[in-house]
């Protein structure tokens, strides 16, 4: 069925339009009703291919209520909490289409039109104005808040071009250029980082949200819009002694909190929704290269989302800026794509990823986190070394548990040494390893997935990674290979440049 396409025709066929915030809170009863899931994404075929972990009994509920009282909303929370995303999806709940009077730049509606051009076109054809439809991406309109952006950006400023072509007066409504929320009219407009907004600026949507009314050049206009307002912040700017404007502070209905997952297991899961794992698609049928698969073992997830949990703990690292959960999601990238570089230069098949491969990644923690003055005397490699020796040590106590390695131990106290390297195939790796006393067969014990090489490999380093962090054994790492031996005072048991070594007594 054709949709309608004229004023007189969207009136025979019986339209009615709501206001944006009905239209949301209509929506969002059906859905209720439904049992659908709220802030999802899904594939064409209807498969939902990621959602909200973590949010279901704190941050969605207060949403729904939110939207429900037809409240404006500002998510607070820290970097990397999903909060630009909630604020995306929500044009889930707007209608599949709306129609607005052609041509117009602000979505007039065709039975009660704001702008100048709008009513002019109706006062001339009457019925026969053109109408066009609108999908739910063409109505929402986000704009990230920076120092320098102006009251012409957000609300419009007058065009002396449309004023000389028109041959209209600077006064005239019609030589307008419309700012961006003007054009998210009968929409969602959204600002990320409010307190970044000037004050004048402020000022400009709290009149707009208490009186539907601007001025734009020094002429006055009424701008009734029809619009659901959304914003983010940080905390630590949205307070009374913060850069808000306390009148919009007030205007806006709910102040949501959102968060950072609540335990290893959703930062487990958000992080293997989100991240570029999945790559065996790249391989098969090739006809450059052989076939290769890729095994994530769940300590190696487990040990990347501990990273990130321990640093926001960490006080080297500013709480103030938070360890964004997009840490172990680069973190696990780069883990997978050192596996896959070795899997390739040593022609294997399966590319499986290693305790070693997650201090590859240190590029990308180091450019996650925000270090305090302790941190920053001692560097954010160094920082990010002991955040992975950390991690490995608290997967090492949950996977090994019970275990004896007194055997292992024992062969490092002898005086043997094991050197690998994270380039090392997983069957050279697994014969370096049946070298040490006991370690095979107490990995084994433990809660190793599969009994592939690779997989004996990666929980043989997990063990002796723990039992570094342990300080029974000494690490020291130098040009891409990993020494691991009898932990003395003299040999630390974790990498260490040369002035670590000597304290700085050698300078």
């Amino acid at each position: 069925m054709s949709l309608p396409q004229t004023l007189g025709e969207l009136k025979a066929a019986g339209y009615r339009t709501r206001p944006v915030k009905d239209e949301i809170r209509q929506n969002l009863i059906k859905a209720l009703r439904g049992g659908d899931d709220l802030f999802t994404r899904k594939d064409d075929k209807g498969k939902v291919t990621s959602r909200l972990v973590g949010y279901d009994d704190t941050v969605i509920p207060q949403i729904i209520n939110a939207l429900l009282a037809r409240h404006n909303i500002i998510l607070l929370g820290l970097r990397g909490q999903a909060k630009s995303r909630i604020l995306r999806e929500m044009t889930s709940l707007l209608d599949d289409e709306i129609p607005i009077i052609a041509g117009s730049e602000i979505n007039d509606d065709p039975f009660r039109p704001i702008s100048a051009y709008g009513k002019q076109l109706i006062a001339e054809k009457g019925d026969d104005t053109p109408v066009a439809w609108i999908d739910p991406h063409a109505r929402y309109i986000e704009k990230l808040a920076t120092p320098d952006v102006t009251i012409a950006d957000i609300i419009g400023d007058v065009d002396p071009i449309k004023a000389a072509r028109g041959g209209h007066m600077l006064s005239d409504e019609l030589t307008i250029h419309y700012g961006l929320l003007p054009r998210a009219n009968r929409g969602i407009f959204a600002i990320n980082e409010l307190p970044d907004l000037a004050g004048k600026i402020q000022v400009g949507l709290f009149n707009i949200m208490q009186e539907g009314d601007v001025q734009i050049k020094g002429y006055p206009i009424r701008l009734p819009l029809d619009v659901l307002l959304v914003f983010s912040a940080n905390p630590e700017d949205y307070t009374a002694r913060g850069k808000i404007i306390t009148p919009l502070k007030d205007r806006i209905g709910s102040e949501i909190q959102t968060h950072y997952p609540a335990s290893i297991k959703e930062g487990v899961e958000i992080t293997k929704q989100e991240a570029w794992t999945n790559r065996n698609r790249d391989y098969r049928g090739s006809p450059y290269y052989n076939q290769l698969t890729f095994l994530i073992p769940k300590a190696i997830r487990e040990i990347v989302e501990q990273i990130a949990f321990i640093a926001r703990e960490d006080k080297r690292v500013d709480k103030r800026s938070g360890v964004s959960q997009r840490l172990p999601i680069t973190v696990m990238e780069s883990v997978v794509s050192n596996a896959e570089r070795r899997a390739l230069l040593n022609h294997e098949s399966v590319a499986t990823s290693r305790v070693s491969d997650v201090y590859t990644a240190i590029p990308a923690i180091t450019g996650k986190i925000e270090l305090e003055y302790e941190g920053e005397q001692v560097g954010a490699e160094r920082v990010a070394r002991d955040l992975i020796r950390k991690a490995c040590g608290e997967v090492f106590g949950s996977v090994f548990a019970g275990i004896d390695f007194r055997q292992t131990l024992d062969h490092f106290n002898r005086g043997n040494t094991l050197t690998i390297s994270d380039m090392t195939s997983d069957k050279e790796a697994l014969k370096e390893f049946q070298s040490v006393s006991g370690l095979i067969e107490a990995v084994r014990s433990g809660k190793v997935e599969k009994e592939a090489d690779g997989a004996i490999v990666s929980a043989c380093e997990l063990a002796l990674e723990g039992l570094c962090a342990m300080k029974k054994l000494a690490r020291v790492e130098e040009h891409g290979e990993i020494s691991y031996g009898h932990a003395t005072p003299e040999r630390p048991s974790r990498k260490q440049n040369f002035d670590d070594w000597t304290g700085g007594r050698l300078n």
